[in-house]
């Protein structure tokens, strides 16, 4: 997400406190929370580095993952949807170790009516989230866990996939307990599934980074 060649979103974001404070700098541990539902949101979010999970969480305690945000996503903006103040909408957790810059949601406001394009550039990120929101409920919709952990690494080379000479690779250090918890899995269920692919030769695993060497094939057999 840029807006120009030399001019990428986080540095604009960095130069949003106008002179005045400058962004918060904030580091998350993997599966820490940012902020929960109910929360007030006063502040806007610039992930640099690392994913963070985007969840909703239901009255029976379920909880569902309905986006992963990669580096340079910016998140924690519905008040700026929907034109009034409103409460955290979504459990927000580090999916990996992350570390992002926030703003008051008042200094975003006033920057963005300042700057048309901005908004341009934030509209289109947000448009991208809702089309892996929707993949992932696509996702949850399959009863059958392998079912579920291939459409959910689909998605990861989608948006977290480097091209290598093996395949595609997820550029996510990714534990099995991490990946159950994306998918509403078990460790146990997603380490036996990830075992079966494997054997199959559609994945390898080097240091937590899942390679899929044909997400067509992968795609095609386990539709």
């Amino acid at each position: 997400m840029v807006l120009s060649d030399d001019k990428p979103l986080a540095a604009m974001f960095r130069q949003m406190s106008g002179g005045g404070f400058p962004p918060v700098v904030e580091s998350f541990e993997r599966g820490k929370t940012i902020f929960f539902p109910g929360d007030p949101a006063e502040r806007v979010y610039f992930l640099l580095k690392g994913a963070v999970k985007l969840s909703r969480v239901y009255e029976a305690g379920e909880e569902i993952t309905v986006a992963l945000l990669r580096e340079n996503s910016v998140f924690g903006v519905l008040s700026l949807i929907t034109g009034h103040r409103s409460d955290r909408f979504y459990h927000a957790v580090a999916f990996t170790p992350v570390e992002l810059l926030s703003l008051p949601i008042d200094r975003v406001e006033k920057t963005i009516k300042q700057n048309p394009e901005l908004s341009m550039v934030m509209l289109q990120g947000l448009s991208s989230r809702i089309l892996q929101t929707e993949m992932m409920i696509e996702t949850l919709a399959h009863r059958d866990m392998g079912s579920r952990l291939v459409s959910f690494l689909l998605i990861l080379c989608r948006d977290f996939g480097v091209p290598t000479e093996d395949g595609i690779t997820i550029d996510l250090k990714l534990s099995h307990q991490a990946i159950a918890e994306a998918i509403g899995s078990t460790r146990v269920t997603v380490t036996r599934l990830l075992g079966d692919l494997r054997g199959e030769k559609m994945i390898s695993i080097h240091k937590k980074k899942i390679t899929v060497h044909n997400p067509v094939a992968l795609s095609q057999q386990f539709a």
